[in-house]
């Protein structure tokens, strides 16, 4: 039986250990880059922009979404060349997470990540909409099928779109406040949410926030399904599988609103 973490932290201090791999003192981020872009599908009325950390060790590229406007140039000097040791310990969660993430990637590759057997999902389209609904469709298809109300935690139009597609209810949850574009108020802070949801549907940003644990804290106390889309630690939140973590959309990068062409996604499910 593959063991899992108590918490990122404990993650990442079994990478430091050299436990699930390399010793990370060994191991150099050859290249570090931010990835920024702006969104707004064809008949949308929200614009999305984004900004990602990346780090890559050897063959492996490892990502974590920043909040807007923290990625700067001193962030990225400080990763080139700087070993996965130290990064593993940098004071910014962004870097920390990345670098995991890159490890991870390299020592437990897709469609392997945590020692789980994933399954490969070609998303493709003629458009950045028609991507966008068939990742969403992918994601939404891991939930349980008695789930009748989820907590969204990362607001993200698709995903919306498709739980209202097959009459789910939600409770949308961002950082970010505002509106939905269906004019729905989206709570800042999961304390302000009713708590009548019997599934979590979480982004991945929630580790670079430091916010995962609390989730799975609360998906396990509850004894709900948790559900992570990840484009943010891919590699990472595949190992949480059975400890909180009902399924995982892993989405490495570059990121399927980034290519005109075929993306993969990898899909894992906790084993009943």
């Amino acid at each position: 039986m593959i063991e899992s973490p108590a918490s990122v932290a404990e993650l990442t201090a079994w990478a430091r250990a050299g436990r699930l791999g390399p010793e990370p003192g060994t191991l150099r981020a050859s290249t570090a880059f931010l990835t920024t872009y702006g969104t707004r599908h064809p008949g949308r009325h929200r614009h999305y922009r984004n900004e990602v950390l990346s780090v890559r060790v050897g063959a492996a590229v490892g990502s974590c979404g920043l909040e807007p406007h923290t990625g700067t140039a001193d962030l990225i000097d400080h990763c080139v060349d700087a070993t996965v040791a130290e990064l593993l310990e940098h004071p910014v969660a962004a870097v920390r997470v990345a670098a995991l993430d890159a490890y991870l990637m390299q020592v437990r590759p897709h469609p392997h990540a945590g020692g789980r057997a994933g399954r490969q999902v070609v998303i493709d389209g003629p458009t950045s909409l028609t991507k966008s609904r068939r990742r969403a469709s992918t994601v939404v298809d891991l939930l349980p099928a008695e789930v009748s109300r989820v907590l969204v935690v990362g607001v993200v139009g698709s995903l919306l779109a498709e739980l209202r597609a097959r009459a789910i209810a939600y409770l949308p949850c961002d950082l970010a406040g505002g509106v939905t574009e269906w004019g729905e108020p989206v709570y800042e802070a999961v304390e302000q949410a009713p708590t009548d949801y019997d599934a979590l549907l979480v982004t991945g940003m929630s580790l670079g926030n430091e916010t995962f644990d609390e989730f799975r804290s609360v998906a396990t106390r509850r004894r709900l399904p948790l559900v992570a889309f990840a484009q943010t630690g891919s590699a990472v939140l595949p190992w949480f599988l059975g400890a909180g973590v009902h399924a995982v959309s892993a989405e490495p990068y570059p990121f399927f609103s980034l290519d005109g062409g075929p993306s993969t996604v990898v899909t894992y499910r906790e084993l009943s």
